[in-house]
């Protein structure tokens, strides 16, 4: 048997990347709407972007150590043969965590933890590294160290695991997408009523 559907832990990790992904959407656009954490520190919308970004980020710790209790549940079956059931994985994760890594230092921690949604919009479009390269860079990335997880562990749950993030973090994104661009549209839009008004 190649997984164990029966193990509650691994129904405990693909809630928790269910959760994770969905909750920020709401609660971004819930902020961006309503600006309730905002006034949680009287008006400091810095302050409420960095509480964000601290729930998101502990989120995601619980998120990766219930997908490894998971794993650790799960049949191990070789997947790969040598040497490739260590250099494939291990390329995977380096390369995913590269794109998760460089993708957070070229947007900061407010263009990162979704700070658009609070009002703290970037001056331009970040296209240098790596979003020259993957559109996502941080949603591919993380599939990314999802599938080098189940390799170099050898659990063919976590590949299962891996595509149910995929089409997760896929359904994320057509929410999250179209309101980041409003987002900048509605900005730009003002921007040219001022000119037009100073003109």
């Amino acid at each position: 048997m190649w997984i164990d559907l029966s193990q509650q832990s691994l129904l405990a990790a693909l809630a928790s990347i269910t959760f994770n992904p969905t909750a920020w959407n709401i609660v971004a656009q819930n902020e961006f709407h309503n600006k309730t954490i905002t006034r949680l520190f009287g008006g400091n919308t810095r302050y409420g972007c960095y509480l964000l970004a601290v729930a998101i980020f502990s989120a995601g710790i619980v998120r990766d150590s219930l997908y490894h209790r998971a794993l650790q549940d799960q049949p191990r079956i070789p997947l790969l043969p040598e040497p490739f059931s260590v250099v494939v994985p291990a390329v995977l994760f380096i390369v995913g965590q590269t794109f998760v890594l460089t993708s957070t230092y070229a947007l900061g921690i407010t263009g990162t933890f979704l700070g658009d949604y609070f009002g703290i919009l970037m001056d331009h479009r970040v296209e240098g590294f790596p979003f020259n390269v993957v559109r996502d860079p941080m949603y591919i990335g993380s599939t990314m160290c999802f599938a080098a997880t189940a390799l170099w562990y050898e659990r063919p749950a976590g590949l299962l695991v891996t595509l149910y993030v995929y089409v997760v973090y896929v359904i994320a994104l057509r929410f999250e997408g179209p309101f980041t661009d409003m987002i900048y549209s509605k900005r730009a839009g003002n921007g040219t009523r001022e000119l037009k008004k100073e003109l």
